[in-house]
């Protein structure tokens, strides 16, 4: 196992090219289970998440060939029931239940694993099957669904936090094969759940309302092969904005959606970061000083919980207090500590931090809990006098095609250690 070594206090200065979104590809990965006709998937990031649902895929009968960041799946699946092991590593794999009962009208997937960032329930994903027409036991730590027949319904997929990006994109899986309509109230308006949603048109469902909280999708007798180009991981993006931000550097991303880091930009426009947008690109300039500002994360287009950690190591050197509400995970805070390791002065207070920025930052050995905490100790080694070691970096890992190598173009000083 590699430990990330950062000697921090080095500016950065270049380009760099955001890589493929993780978090469309793992729905869209899942989605050819749909179909027995070969699908050819570009632009999927090299991540341990991806090559963990190319595993479960393999797992479940289907060919899949992935090289120089292009998957060409092909064949029949031939399994309705998803590994454990590779279940329970990943969260987003339990996103074959949707294809998997829609293609063989049973399915028996391991309950999900992956980052522990607070309670993450599937009864939104249970509801939606239910509503299908599928019963659903869970038993052993597996759920498993059996249908005779899926009917479309009108199903309503709030949650205690708001809409549930997973649960929306398998309850859409599921219904584009059922019979009759299907209407979602309350789905997840996310970027990712827009590209699975002109994936699955590509293939020949039918559904109206992409990008929008009413889904009304038409179920197909079948659907067919079809060829996509992954978008650019906002969060990726929206991860280097902030790596510019913190150490007062001038970056340019390429391959980037700047209208999906609106909320982003405001936000740091109000810290006195400066931005220079161009057709795919965008070039960031941090300041000499920052000012501090508050937020709250909120289901898109809202700030992102996955820039939570990230935006509040940057506020961790910024003077003066802010206030960082987290309103889709209230409990993923396990990074506080880590950062007061290093020298921040954060405190937990019920479902917020309050963050009092310090002059300096000091490396110290830190240990990743989580795919975006891994980011903003990431972060914090950067902008850090001294040297930081961050141990567990297979966190890291499933969600940053090669950062470390990324960085070092940048100019930072950035290396991996065997533990």
């Amino acid at each position: 196992m590699d430990k990330l070594v950062i000697e921090g206090g080095k500016k950065l200065k270049g380009e760099v090219r955001v890589s493929g979104s993780k978090n469309s590809t793992l729905p869209i990965l899942a989605a050819t289970l749909l179909t027995d006709d070969k699908c050819v998937i570009r632009n999927v990031p090299k991540l341990r998440d991806t090559l963990t649902m190319i595993k479960l895929l393999r797992s479940l009968g289907k060919t899949v060939d992935y090289n120089n960041n292009t998957a060409v799946i092909s064949g029949a699946a031939n399994s309705s029931s998803a590994d454990y092991k590779l279940v329970s590593t990943m969260r987003g794999s339990f996103c074959v239940m949707g294809p998997l009962l829609a293609k063989f009208r049973t399915a028996k997937v391991s309950l999900p694993g992956g980052c522990v960032i607070g309670i993450r329930p599937v009864d939104l994903h249970i509801k939606g099957f239910q509503a299908l027409g599928a019963g659903i036991e869970v038993e052993g730590g597996y759920v498993i669904a059996k249908a005779k027949q899926l009917k479309g319904d009108l199903i309503y997929l709030g949650g205690m936090f708001g809409p549930s990006v997973l649960a929306t994109d398998n309850v859409m899986m599921a219904a584009s094969l059922a019979t009759g309509e299907t209407i979602i109230e309350s789905a997840a308006c996310e970027p990712e759940v827009e590209e699975l949603t002109e994936f699955l048109i590509k293939m020949g469902a039918k559904i109206e309302g992409k990008g929008t909280p009413r889904l009304v999708i038409h179920g197909v007798k079948k659907l067919h092969g079809a060829e996509y180009d992954i978008g650019p991981d906002r969060i990726e993006a929206g991860t280097f904005v902030l790596l510019a931000a913190a150490t007062g550097s001038t970056l340019t991303l390429r391959n980037v959606n700047y209208s999906q880091l609106l909320v982003l930009m405001d936000r740091l426009e109000q810290c006195g970061v400066k931005f220079k947008k161009g057709k795919d690109s965008l070039t960031v300039t941090g300041p000499k000083k920052l000012k501090p500002v508050s937020v709250t994360t909120y289901p898109y287009p809202g700030f992102p919980t996955d820039l939570q950690a990230q935006f509040m190591a940057l506020m961790s050197i910024t003077p003066g207090i802010s206030i960082i509400t987290d309103k889709v995970f209230p409990d993923r805070f396990m990074h506080i500590a880590e950062l007061n390791r290093m020298g921040a002065n954060i405190r937990r207070d019920n479902g917020a931090a309050i963050v009092e920025g310090v002059r300096n930052l000091f490396g110290a050995p830190v240990m990743a809990s989580d795919l975006r905490a891994s980011a903003a100790l990431v972060l914090a080694g950067l902008v850090a006098k001294g040297k930081t070691e961050i141990h567990r970096i297979y966190h890291l890992e499933r969600g940053y095609e090669n950062i470390d190598e990324k960085l070092k173009k940048l100019g930072a000083k950035i290396y991996r250690e065997k533990e």
